[in-house]
This record gives structure tokens, C-alpha cells and sequence, in this order.
């Protein structure tokens, strides 16, 4: 039993307490001395305090009462001595009734405090948290009739032997996405439960598995349907946590973003492997809070048998991002705040290298640098075909040309993220958010020169003529900007908000393989519009829906609505 608890409802707990020691004075019995009838006024004044107080029930206090009238006047007057302590005397029916009572009290009294009950669980288990969230939704994509009907999916062709881009030896087109055939009424469904152990005052461990269509990073949601099939569940978090002290944590494994982001950077499903260093404090009557994260993010490995049909394998080639982020949170006056962060991420290792010559023809199944393909992708960065394929001499035109693609610019982003939070009327609140991002490493020239003049997408080539550097149409900058009105942070029924934004994601601004899936359907290229609102109508249960349209910025058109309706249910 935890002594602790006794301390959380002090009022009550006395209460049963001082009725307890009546209680145990009064079932004492016969005392040395009776009071003489003149003093039985006190005994009855005695019995209603301890009615009205509720220490007595009204039907046993009734009882005493008649006893005590009863017997009062033929209790003899006894002659007391200096220190006799004077005990009426009460009826056994009526001491048994007081008995249980009390005992009734205390042990409903521990039970609900968890302080002393008889069927209490394991100490451990109350060290262990469950939790997770469902979310059904329905779904429809609408497509643009005038959009272009050449829309390359670049990642299937880096999933599997590479497209020949040959037309001696090859008429068949590459894959293609779907970019006029509106996709309605999709039912699809997200599910994660999570475990979260505190080991220690300073440790704690979790895992959680969720849904997916695929391994992807950036969504956990299942599409139904299937025949009916059983759906996967994979393993989305698994992570460690020491806390030295309040103000600094050490988390590795995989683990929720420790950064904070919006979903033009990173999708809110992400998860980050690695490790990561959270530091945060308050200062100036807790009106000032200062917080800042480093993290190191394996994002792929060399294949450790790469190449399989060679004898001398590969060096290391691993893919990493740093990140660093500082940031505050000011508490202005008349509930106002104001909360702003930079960060600084660098993507290492992850654009293309064009190949040394390979000499496929002569049965080699790879070439040098297949491994600087992206190992996730959904659409908008600039590419670059990485394979040198040398050429059959015996028959060079109709030489085979399987060819794979990679991300033609570096990536070296610097986020900001504002917001601002204030009262509005209707006792409702206002929370206005920015991010800019801006990629520092972007450069058409250093692109074209790593490329080798190979870019495939992202050019506004006339037809019939030679690309150019200067026929790059990208960018390196992506905004957005979001404005939510009502309660802020929903608790109960009845609760609502309602949110607007605009967000522009520019080419080669950011990896498009981390972010939002949904807006555009994934990637960068993009700018448009999107609103929503959500309404909570049971304890954490809640309705959302949301429209968004966005479009491409530079390229064939691409123009892409997506309206979802879900239910969210948390625990």
C-alpha cells in the first residue's frame, strides 16, 4: 500500500476519521461514571451535531436519540473524582450500526483513492501506459481534366531494374501516375497502439505499431477493400528515454519528431530514427520558455552486400540528416504568446552521382552508383539519370539503357516557424502560424554540372532544341501561412475549430519524400489552398473534415482537390 495516497483528499479522510473516533469513544460502553439526568441535555446535543455533520446517518441517529431519552433517567447520579472521564452509555444495535458505517466509509474511501484496496493490481502495471488513436475516414480525389496525361512516377522506376531509356530497344512508356480519373468515396483507416513503460524516476521505454498500405514514411493510414484481405501492421516507434533532469532528455530509437515542424517539412505521421537531445527551461516567472533539439537521423544505409555478384563490395555511403533547432515561447500580457524556433537541417549524401561507365551489355548488374537513388520519393524535386551506360561496340544503337534517376540538388534547409496566440471573442481563441524554408544549397549550375547535363524533369526546353542550364525551372523556397479560430485545444464535447491556409512549396525547396501526403498527393511543385474544421462530440471522440486544392507552379498542369471526412478516436 502507497502511504502517499493518503494525502490526496485530506477533507474527507478526516472526516471518516473524526467520525471513527466518536464512534470508538461512544462503543466503549459503561464508563467509571454516568451523566445524572440534569446533563443528558448534552448527550442529545451531542448525537444531532454528529447528525448534522453526516457522521450519523438520520435513521441511526433517530435511534440513539430515543435511546439516550430513554435510559437517560434512570441512570443514577455518581459521585466522579478529579480525571473520571464521563462515556454515555449506548445500545449494542446502535454501536454495531455505527461500526459498520465508518468501516463502509474507510474502505470506499481507499478503494477510490487507491491507497489501500484489497483486489489492487501489480505495482508494475500502474508504471505502464496504454494509449492510441482510429481514425476512418472517406475520401475523393478529384483530378483536373486539362491536366497533363505525362506524369512520370519516378519511384517505381527506382524500385525495380530501372526504365530503358533506349526507344531502339524499348516502346513501352514508363510508369505513369493517374492524373484525370477522379478516385471517389475511398474508405481507409488509421490505427496505432502504443506502450509507454516508466522504468525509473529518470527512464522510460515505448513501443507502437500502426497501420499502412506500404513501409512509406510519411502515412500510416490503410486503404480497405482488398478482397477483404487482412491488413498490415508494422512497427512505428520503438524508443528509449533517459531524463537526467527536468530540463534535458536523451531519446534514440525510433521516435515521434523531435523537431518542431509543420507539414510542408515533415508529414505528421513521420517518425525519426536515430537520437535525439531535448533541452527546454522556463525563466522569468515562467513566463519565458527556451527550447532547442539535436538530432542525428540515419536516413539510409549502404547495402552491405552491395555489389551481390562482386567480389570487392562497396565502401560505406550512408545517408544522414543533422538537424539543430532553437527556439522560445513568450507569455505577453492578457493571454497573448508568442512562440518562435529556427532550425537548420543538413541532408547528406542524399543527391544522385553520375555512375563510372558500366558495361550492362556485357552482363553486369549494376553500376557504381545505383546506391545514390532516393530510398523513398513521392514528386516535384528536380532529377538526374545516375547510370553512364557504355555502349555495345558490336551494336552501340541498340544497346540496352536501363536507367535509374536521383535528386539533382543538395539540401541544406533553414526553417523558421512564428505563431501567435490570443484571445478572441465569444471566449474562443485566434492562432495564427508562419513557416518559410529555404534551401541553401540550391543551384542550378552546380545541379547541371553533377547531372552532367542529364536532368529529365523540371525544364522548359522548346521542342527540337538542346537543354540548357538555364531551362531549369525550379526554386528553392517554400511558405505557409494558417490561421485557426476556436478552441484551440479540444477537451470536451461541444468543443470545435475551424482552420484556413495557403501553402507553396517550390520545386527543389525541400526533399519531397518527408512531407504532407495528401496536399497535391505528396511532394513539392505545388501552392494552393486548404480549410477545415473539427467538432468533438463525445469524451475523446471527434469529427474533422477537410478540402484541399492545390496545383502545380511550374511544369504540365497538375491541378489536384482532395476532400477527406473522418472520425478520430483517441485513448
Amino acid at each position: 500500500m502507497k502511504t502517499a495516497g493518503l494525502n490526496k483528499a485530506p477533507g474527507r479522510f478526516a472526516r471518516t476519521a473524526l467520525a471513527g473516533a466518536v464512534g470508538l469513544a461512544l462503543l466503549a460502553g459503561n464508563a467509571q461514571a454516568q451523566e445524572a439526568p440534569e446533563q443528558e441535555s448534552m448527550l442529545v446535543k451531542l448525537i444531532r451535531s454528529l447528525i448534522d455533520s453526516g457522521a450519523l446517518k438520520p435513521e441511526a441517529g433517530q435511534l440513539l436519540l430515543e435511546e439516550a431519552l430513554r435510559e437517560g433517567p434512570r441512570a443514577p447520579v455518581v459521585q466522579t473524582q478529579p480525571g473520571d472521564v464521563r462515556v454515555p452509555y449506548i445500545p449494542q444495535t446502535v454501536r454495531d450500526q455505527i461500526r459498520e458505517e465508518v468501516k463502509a466509509e474507510v474502505m470506499a474511501t481507499a478503494k477510490n483513492e487507491r491507497w489501500a484496496a484489497p483486489e489492487a493490481v501489480p505495482e508494475w502495471t500502474q508504471r505502464i501506459k496504454v494509449e492510441g488513436d482510429v481514425r476512418v475516414r472517406n475520401e475523393s480525389r478529384m483530378y483536373s481534366s486539362r491536366n497533363s496525361t505525362i506524369e512520370v512516377d519516378w519511384s517505381k522506376i527506382n524500385e525495380g531494374s530501372g526504365y530503358d531509356v533506349n526507344g531502339n530497344t524499348n516502346l513501352r512508356l514508363p510508369p505513369l501516375r493517374n492524373t484525370r480519373q477522379d478516385r471517389e468515396n475511398v474508405w481507409r483507416v488509421r490505427a496505432r497502439l502504443g506502450i509507454v513503460a516508466n522504468l525509473s524516476e529518470t527512464f522510460d521505454a515505448g513501443v507502437r505499431l500502426a497501420t499502412g498500405n506500404d513501409d512509406s514514411p510519411v502515412s500510416a493510414t490503410q486503404t480497405l477493400g482488398g478482397g477483404l484481405k487482412k491488413k498490415d501492421v508494422w512497427l512505428d516507434q520503438a524508443w528509449v528515454a533517459w531524463e537526467p533532469m527536468d530540463i534535458l532528455r536523451f531519446v534514440g530509437g525510433r521516435f515521434d519528431n523531435p523537431y518542431w515542424s509543420t507539414e510542408t517539412l515533415f508529414s505528421n505521421d513521420l517518425n525519426f530514427d536515430g537520437v535525439a537531445l531535448q533541452y527546454s527551461d522556463t525563466f522569468v516567472d515562467d513566463r519565458l520558455s527556451v527550447f532547442a533539439t539535436l538530432g542525428v537521423t540515419p536516413l539510409e544505409y549502404s547495402s552491405d552486400s552491395f555489389p551481390s555478384t562482386s567480389q570487392d563490395k562497396d565502401k560505406s555511403r550512408n545517408k544522414w540528416l543533422n538537424g539543430v533547432q532553437v527556439g522560445a515561447e513568450w507569455a505577453l500580457a492578457d493571454n497573448h504568446r508568442l512562440r518562435g524556433a529556427l532550425a537548420y537541417y543538413d541532408f547528406q549524401r542524399i543527391s544522385g552521382e553520375v555512375s563510372e561507365p558500366c558495361a550492362l551489355y556485357s552482363g553486369a548488374d549494376h553500376c557504381s552508383t545505383d546506391w545514390s537513388r532516393p530510398a523513398f520519393m513521392q514528386k516535384g524535386n528536380t532529377l538526374m539519370l545516375l547510370r553512364n551506360i557504355a555502349l555495345d561496340p558490336t551494336n552501340p544503337a541498340n544497346t540496352p539503357m536501363p536507367q535509374y534517376v536521383g535528386l539533382a540538388s543538395e539540401f541544406e534547409l533553414l526553417d523558421v516557424n512564428l505563431r501567435y496566440t490570443m484571445p478572441a471573442f465569444g471566449g474562443y481563441g485566434l492562432r495564427l502560424d508562419g513557416n518559410w524554408i529555404k534551401n541553401l544549397a540550391y543551384d542550378p549550375k552546380k545541379m547541371w554540372k553533377r547531372s552532367a547535363g542529364g536532368i529529365v524533369n523540371n525544364l522548359s526546353t522548346e521542342a527540337g532544341a538542346t537543354p540548357t542550364v538555364s531551362d531549369i525551372e525550379s526554386g528553392d523556397t517554400a511558405y505557409q501561412a494558417q490561421a485557426t479560430f476556436g478552441v484551440l485545444q479540444m477537451k470536451k464535447p461541444g468543443d470545435w475549430n475551424a482552420m484556413l491556409g495557403y501553402r507553396r512549396i517550390e520545386p527543389d525547396a525541400l526533399p519531397d519524400g518527408y512531407n504532407d501526403s495528401t496536399f497535391h498527393l505528396g511532394g513539392t511543385n505545388s501552392k494552393g489552398y486548404y480549410l477545415g474544421a473539427s467538432y468533438m462530440f463525445d469524451q475523446n471522440a471527434w469529427l474533422t473534415g477537410r478540402w484541399i486544392a492545390a496545383k502545380e507552379i511550374y511544369g504540365p498542369p497538375l491541378s489536384i482537390d482532395v476532400f477527406q471526412l473522418e472520425v478520430n478516436a483517441k485513448f
